[in-house]
């Protein structure tokens, strides 16, 4: 193990390998697209309250636009967060485990790297955006280059929002890289999830925790067994949690759809027919959330929307004045709301949300 491991105690490791619900963590703002850090904060006590296992802050779901030096926002809301898992933990809540997303080119990369290091994050989620026209060579070069600074929690993320085809061989070869300890897959494709699957298996890695970001495919994701043959033996892998920006709305409701795929798991039972229902009810839901109707256009002024009818944001603005909702994705939302009652947590929200929002 790296001596950057060291900062990620083994316990938090194991929580990490067992499998948490880590919501990718949304950026709040005010009607002049201004930070609001009493909606900030409470957004992240909301996530702690409902049970997550982490928080991951600075990724898409937070908007990349943090990082323009004209806004100014990136290492400040890394901080807010922060504060609030270590007054959380003061309190005596369980450690979450602490996430930070890192993007650019390699000297953009260590650099975030670093600072994350700095302010007590435990993995950096490496996004590969900005490498669109790397080759496997350039990329586990990149890749190794944030290693040696910071874990990593690699991130496969789908084209439609900026990402970009990445190979089985590809992440075959980052698999071999010492200082990775979980993967996102998120590319919104059966075909690469297997790619990542099969990758991790071959390489025998079986440290490294695998993470649904398939907000299209959530519930089969986490119970989905993959067997691959390698020498001969039959290995199996599961996905045993996920990194989503659909979790970081109605995440109580995640945590408990995450017990209840672990409970079918460790009984071994067969999949209720009910679970099936409910996988399909969400990735309906997250059809809505996320805008698949135009494209994801709307995927982060979505989650907002979700946010802003629980309390917990006054708007759905975004840094870019351009960014908001699709056409229809209003009345989507408002349909998934009615059509599916028993997947949202408003009335945990609707309890706690005052004490959420006091200083």
């Amino acid at each position: 193990m790296s001596d950057n491991n060291m900062k990620l105690d083994r316990k938090l490791i194991q929580k990490l390998q067992k499998g948490v619900v880590i919501p990718a963590h949304p950026l709040a703002l005010n009607v002049k697209r201004k930070l609001d850090e009493r909606r900030q904060r409470a957004l992240s006590r909301y996530y702690i309250a409902a049970g997550a296992g982490g928080l991951a802050v600075g990724v898409h779901t937070t908007q990349f636009e943090i990082r323009d030096p004209k806004i100014g926002l990136f290492k400040p809301v890394l901080q807010l967060a922060i504060e609030e898992i270590n007054r959380a933990q003061d309190q005596g809540a369980d450690p979450l485990i602490r996430i930070g997303g890192i993007c650019g080119d390699t000297k953009q990369a260590t650099t975030e790297a670093a600072l994350l290091c700095d302010l007590g994050y435990h993995l950096g989620l490496l996004s590969l955006a900005a490498m669109r026209d790397a080759d496997d060579d350039e990329l586990i070069q990149h890749c190794k280059a944030v290693a040696d600074i910071i874990p990593l929690f690699g991130f496969y993320l789908q084209p439609a929002v900026g990402g970009r085809p990445l190979s089985y061989n590809f992440w075959r070869r980052f698999a071999e890289i010492k200082n990775v300890l979980a993967i996102k897959i998120a590319p919104f494709n059966r075909y690469q999830t297997m790619d990542v699957v099969r990758a991790i298996t071959d390489a025998e890695r079986n440290d490294i925790a695998l993470y649904t970001g398939n907000d299209d495919n959530i519930v089969m994701d986490l119970l989905t067994p993959y067997r691959f043959k390698v020498d001969r033996r039959w290995i199996e892998r599961r996905i045993v949690g996920g990194l989503l920006g659909h979790w970081a709305v109605w995440t109580l409701k995640a945590v408990e759809l995450l017990n209840s795929c672990n409970q079918i798991i460790e009984q071994k039972d067969a999949i209720p027919p009910d679970m099936l229902v409910r996988s399909n009810q969400i990735t309906d839901a997250n059809a809505a959330f996320f805008d698949a109707a135009n494209k994801f256009a709307g995927c982060i002024a979505g989650i907002h929307d979700v946010l802003r009818r629980q309390g917990l944001l006054e708007g759905i603005w975004c840094l870019n004045p351009n960014e908001s909702l699709g056409p229809g994705q209003s009345a989507e939302i408002e349909r998934v709301y009615r059509a599916y009652p028993h997947l949202n947590d408003d009335e945990f929200v609707a309890e706690n949300r005052n004490h959420w929002m006091a200083g």
